[in-house]
């Protein structure tokens, strides 16, 4: 986690140091006033604008050690959109207040308030209406719990609606805590929330939050162009009604770590390729669709349903070839939990 801080007095200096000692796992660049330099402390250029531009696009998290004022007017010019701008929390310079300002929820600024303010024994001053009427806060859970919240504008609805009345949740995977307050069991209704990595709405407006557990095994002949790569892939998802963004990652063997057509597919959608040695492959345990071609050209009898099931629980797509390109999903076991 990139975390930038920045302190605009030799006490609010102090604060800060006892901010980040809090987040040990946290890449952190402290910031302050020329006069008040320090080390360990970077300047705080000016222009201002473009200064803060940079770090409130590559920071995950802005902290101000300040007034309220001073970070708004910085970050105001920058703000655009909740599913990607930072948290920004703001504390005074005594450590008396812990205030998120931004991003409170997907970006988890409430909880690196309440974090902050639990060591330095300060108030977390939290004003999002689902934390202070004690709902169920749907951005805050799927960020925590690394969801995809299909839509963000039906979120909002959610999270207003929740405010009013409990809304009907669908879950495919097995829950292992009581439902939170705000929401109940259901499968129909105007209004609902559905967790699943299907390509379904149980309800006529349905918030779809899904769950990146997906493995993608991947088998080629070389020089398999992307786009033929991504035809097989799209093909086989739609054919099993299975949502890509549930996709965590696309696997094959070591043999196709330099194919650049499968690279390619993989970078222009965000997607992490992992690549396993023959050995690897051959201790998967399960029955396989296999191929002699594949066990003389790999080594392995089959090579997309090894791959997918490395890290993952069970085959739900098994070995599927289109245009050359094998195909076969895996999904890792989940469990969802709401405590």
């Amino acid at each position: 986690m990139k975390i930038a801080i920045f302190a605009y007095s030799r006490r609010g200096c102090s604060t800060a140091r006892k901010v980040m000692s809090y987040f040990p796992e946290a890449d952190f660049k402290a910031y302050t006033m020329e006069r008040f330099a320090e080390e360990g402390f970077y300047p705080i250029c000016h222009p201002a604008k473009p200064f803060y531009e940079k770090l409130f696009n590559r920071a995950d998290a802005l902290i101000f050690i300040g007034s309220c004022g001073i970070a708004v007017r910085e970050i105001s010019p920058h703000v655009r959109d909740k599913r990607t701008d930072p948290a920004v929390v703001c504390i005074d310079e005594l450590g008396h207040f812990a205030i998120p300002l931004l991003s409170g929820h997907i970006g988890g600024a409430n909880e690196m308030a309440i974090r902050i303010a639990d060591r330095l024994k300060a108030t977390p001053v939290i004003t999002t209406a689902t934390d202070i009427n004690n709902r169920f806060s749907v951005d805050a859970w799927a960020a925590r719990n690394n969801f995809v919240i299909d839509n963000i504008y039906l979120a909002k609805i959610i999270s207003a609606a929740i405010l009013e009345r409990d809304i009907p949740l669908f879950c495919d995977f097995a829950i292992k805590t009581e439902l939170p307050n705000g929401v109940v069991s259901g499968n129909s209704g105007e209004l609902g929330i559905c967790i699943s990595y299907r390509q379904k709405a149980p309800f006529e407006q349905t918030l779809k939050l899904i769950p990146k557990i997906l493995h993608v095994g991947i088998g080629c002949r070389k020089g398999a162009s992307d786009y033929v790569i991504r035809d097989a892939i799209k093909t086989v998802l739609a054919q099993y009604e299975i949502d890509i963004k549930a996709v965590k990652c696309v696997a094959s063997i070591d043999l196709k770590a330099d194919e650049e057509g499968l690279l390619k597919y993989c970078k222009d959608n965000g997607l992490i390729p992992i690549f396993y040695s023959t050995a690897e492959l051959q201790e998967v345990p399960g029955e396989f669709t296999t191929s002699e071609f594949v066990q003389s050209v790999a080594g392995v009898d089959n090579v997309c349903e090894r791959a997918a099931l490395i890290g993952a629980d069970r085959l739900i797509v098994n070995k599927t070839t289109l245009n050359g390109v094998t195909v076969a999903v895996a999904a890792e076991k989940l469990e969802v939990s709401f405590g």
